[in-house]
């Protein structure tokens, strides 16, 4: 009876402790798990680490977030309709270094690459010339931008989609010419990418909306930091055929078990400037709430957010005004920083704004 008893007490004594262990373990999850959102000064959850703490943009943007997803907030916009839209050359990205990305992937394709350039036709060479003008003098050939898709959509036809994207992959992971410590495809911008995860992680849907030919974007954000689907890309566009259906129409052809998709060599749609705001409402067919770019060509982008809009909406525009860790331009960046104070929209500074551009790793030449 009394080895019973003195059982009955071991086990007691036991659950104590054991209860115990189990309190001390819970309380240092959860305060570790609090020090992972350590709050700043300010009160608010640390975010956006590689933006300066005085950054007016960065301000507005946790602000902004902060009302939209607040259901007790007047502000609160639904997480189906939390729709930001990305510019990427400039804006997500190194825009030129020297030049933009699918001029430099097109250069190469046609002037250099020993598997085609000996079968480049003489128009995708003359095109070249025009993207080499560019490389070298700033100064873009008249209607170059429409030559170039044609050029580019040429160029790739007869490549399956898988094809044209993995060829992009390969490019992407070749050095950055202007920089030490990276990769084209890893020349993003991390504070804007800090952006994109900020916003998704409070159930925004990010869109990149491109100038850049889609399946070259598509290529560059997968061999990229960027986690974006290719679904939410859109870009410049050329044809897709069946390998079988040579000139016949669409309408009176039928994809068949012989068939795979690939490019067809017709270009269809630069989108730039307005096309941007129909492919937008096109695709995504949702009036976006924050919109993101750095050029004249995306304030139809900006002004299609901001303007008549149920919700509150804010457009961002970068200025690229860092010439130390960026191929920054100062004339170009006051421009953008004036047509911000006439529009409205709020500037970002790469100069004032950013601690670190590429990482602590990279250097410009």
């Amino acid at each position: 009876m009394e080895k019973t008893k003195n059982n009955s007490t071991v086990w007691k004594v036991l659950s104590v402790v054991l209860a115990c262990i189990l309190m001390v373990v819970t309380a240092l999850y959860v305060t570790d798990n609090k020090k992972s959102c350590a709050p700043s000064s300010d009160g608010q959850e640390a975010v956006l680490t590689s933006w300066t703490d005085d950054a007016k943009a960065k301000d507005e943007l946790v602000s902004y977030v902060s009302a939209v997803t607040d259901e007790s907030s007047d502000s609160f916009i639904p997480a189906e309709d939390r729709i930001a839209v990305f510019d990427l050359d400039g804006t997500l990205a190194c825009e030129t270094d020297p030049s933009y990305f699918d001029h430099a992937i097109y250069y190469y394709r046609v002037m250099e690459d020993p598997s085609y350039k000996d079968k480049a036709s003489d128009f995708e060479k003359e095109v070249a010339a025009e993207v080499k003008q560019l490389m070298d003098t700033g100064v873009s050939a008249p209607d170059s931008m429409v030559h170039h898709g044609k050029g580019v959509a040429s160029a790739f036809e007869g490549m399956t989609p898988e094809e044209f994207i993995s060829y992009v992959v390969d490019f992407a992971n070749t050095p950055e010419p202007g920089y030490e410590g990276m990769t084209r495809a890893e020349a993003f911008y991390k504070p804007m990418l800090e952006v994109v995860d900020y916003l998704e992680q409070n159930d925004f849907t990010v869109y990149v909306v491109s100038g850049t030919d889609r399946f070259i974007v598509r290529g560059l954000v997968e061999a990229s930091p960027l986690d974006i689907p290719a679904n939410q890309i859109i870009g410049s566009d050329e044809s897709l055929v069946a390998t079988d259906q040579g000139d016949t129409d669409g309408l009176e052809y039928k994809f068949d078990d012989d068939d795979q998709l690939v490019m067809g060599g017709e270009f269809l749609i630069k989108n730039l400037d307005m096309n941007k705001v129909t492919a937008i409402q096109q695709e995504i067919g949702k009036q976006p709430v924050l919109s993101f770019g750095n050029s004249g060509s995306d304030s139809s982008m900006a002004e299609y957010a901001t303007n008549n809009n149920k919700y509150p909406a804010k457009a961002f525009m970068l200025c690229c005004d860092d010439t130390v860790r960026e191929n920054g331009n100062e004339e170009k960046a006051q421009k953008m920083a004036k047509s911000c104070e006439e529009n409205g929209w709020t500037a970002i500074s790469m100069k004032n704004d950013w601690k670190t551009i590429y990482g602590d790793n990279v250097t410009k030449k």
